[in-house]
């Protein structure tokens, strides 16, 4: 780091503590804990995606009932995520945590036994009712650890467990379909849903013991760590003076935090149109066991994981969040019509893949750097919450409106071409109208936007 003139009045004076050591012995502390959990949260929203193969003709389902069932998951997470992301704020994280995890695993188990239409809406939505609210409690989380020129690289980090689920679980999954069908009279889709479901109960209980709710309760800080981490955070927080911060109401008003739900909105509707018809769209390329569709599945999460890294990383070096986000975008839209009129070729439809889920994965991190930047203050965790909850409803409207019109029409081209247009709307609304982050525009000598922002709230009060 670059040499400072310390400020006595706020740190000790010597010795001269090394940040970047105490900031990565928090990393290594918490994100491989964080990066397991949500690893199996995305998996077990995603995982029905390899079961739907076998599982439609199993028990009956039509297209359209496996998009109701994919998609009412977040009907149920959109209804907790306000309430559960407020009461982290009000009794911490690791009893939340702990609450989410246990009560997702045992539900996510569950999904095994659905023989009806009614129970697979019924056990899916009791998931998104029970997982609501640990994405953005880990944002919000990191919010107290990292000030804001740290976060995005952290956030990225986290969100790699998006590209490891798709990477590791799709092969797990079909070889859990493939290799455990029959075992005690159960569906290979059965047990593929217990074993992975389960584990979150396990880390549940682990988190309580294991997770701290701010740095000051940390033992494994030293004291000058402590002081230090708590002085970075104030400075970040009260960075660009005359920025008013938000409480719940002033985020409940404020257009920007719903601009940046319907960023998210876009964004997810796109995380969610690869992750439950990847496994469809690979085996409308020619390819039928179970196993290989798991395996070809893990190429695409793969390539994002890498973009992931590289395009946050850079994001981080130049504080510029907006062109890097919504660029991404564009070309995983790209990507997504690209990978539904190739379909019949693999190794075609595989780099078409590759790009959409890329440039679909890669940027989320940014949207919740941006966020995360402008929304601060007592009204953070809801604030955050609101612009999930508003994004999640993508994930019910990405497979209700790709799987209809495959009902209708017997092809995924118009479906995803829809998603795709929603996902250019998004990239646009963030490259035009996004709060840029404080650092920048403290680099570039502007005004703070946020304070218009505001401004034009209090209007509103």
């Amino acid at each position: 780091m670059s040499p400072v003139t310390p400020d006595t009045s706020v740190m000790p004076s010597a010795p001269a503590y090394d940040a970047d050591r105490a900031y990565a012995k928090i990393t290594r502390r918490l994100i491989p804990f964080l990066f397991l959990c949500y690893v199996f949260a995305f998996l077990d929203r995603i995982n029905i995606g390899i079961a739907q193969l076998d599982m439609k003709q199993d028990v009956g389902f039509s297209d359209l009932t496996y998009s109701i069932g994919a998609g009412i998951f977040f009907l149920g997470y959109v209804l907790m995520e306000v309430p559960s992301n407020l009461l982290l704020a009000r009794i911490g994280v690791k009893k939340t945590f702990s609450r989410i995890m246990i009560l997702w695993g045992i539900v996510a188990a569950a999904t095994a036994f659905v023989t009806l239409p009614v129970h697979l809406y019924s056990v899916r939505f009791l998931l998104g009712l029970s997982e609501a609210g640990l994405y953005p409690g880990v944002i919000f989380y990191l919010t107290r650890w990292y000030p804001v020129e740290r976060r995005a690289k952290v956030i990225a980090i986290f969100t790699c467990a998006t590209g490891i689920a798709g990477l590791f679980g799709g092969p797990m999954s079909g070889w859990l379909v493939t290799h455990m069908n029959g075992f005690h009279g159960m569906h290979g889709w059965q047990w593929m849903f217990i074993v992975q479901g389960l584990p979150a109960s396990v880390l549940g209980v682990a988190a309580y013991f294991y997770l701290d709710n701010s740095p000051e309760e940390a033992k494994w800080l030293t004291a000058p760590e402590k002081k230090m981490i708590v002085d970075d955070l104030r400075k970040s927080s009260s960075f660009g003076s005359g920025h008013a911060e938000h409480t719940f109401a002033r985020a409940l008003r404020d257009p920007r935090v719903y601009l940046m739900g319907f960023v998210w909105f876009s964004q997810i509707a796109g995380v969610f149109a690869i992750g439950f018809w990847l496994p469809t769209l690979i085996k409308n390329s020619g390819v039928s066991n179970p196993l290989a569709i798991g395996g070809y599945s893990a190429i695409p999460y793969f390539v994002s994981w890498v973009a992931l890294i590289l395009l946050n990383r850079h994001s981080d070096r130049t504080m510029e969040r907006r062109w890097h986000c919504g660029g991404a975008m564009i070309a995983g839209a790209i990507g997504l019509v690209a990978a539904s009129l190739l379909a019949g070729n693999l190794a075609l439809s595989l780099i078409a893949l590759s790009v959409a889920t890329a440039g679909i994965l890669a940027p989320n991190p940014l949207i919740w750097a941006i966020s995360t930047d402008y929304i601060r203050g007592s009204g953070a965790a809801g604030g955050v919450a609101i612009i999930n909850c508003v994004g999640l409803l993508g994930g019910f409207v990405s497979p209700m409106i790709i799987g209809s019109i495959k009902t209708m029409t017997g092809s995924m081209v118009g479906g995803l071409g829809a998603i795709a247009l929603l996902m250019v709307i998004g990239s646009l609304a963030v490259i035009l109208f996004a709060p840029q982050t404080r650092a920048m525009q403290a680099k570039s000598g502007d005004e703070p936007e946020a304070d218009a922002g505001h401004s034009a709230n209090a209007a509103i009060q």
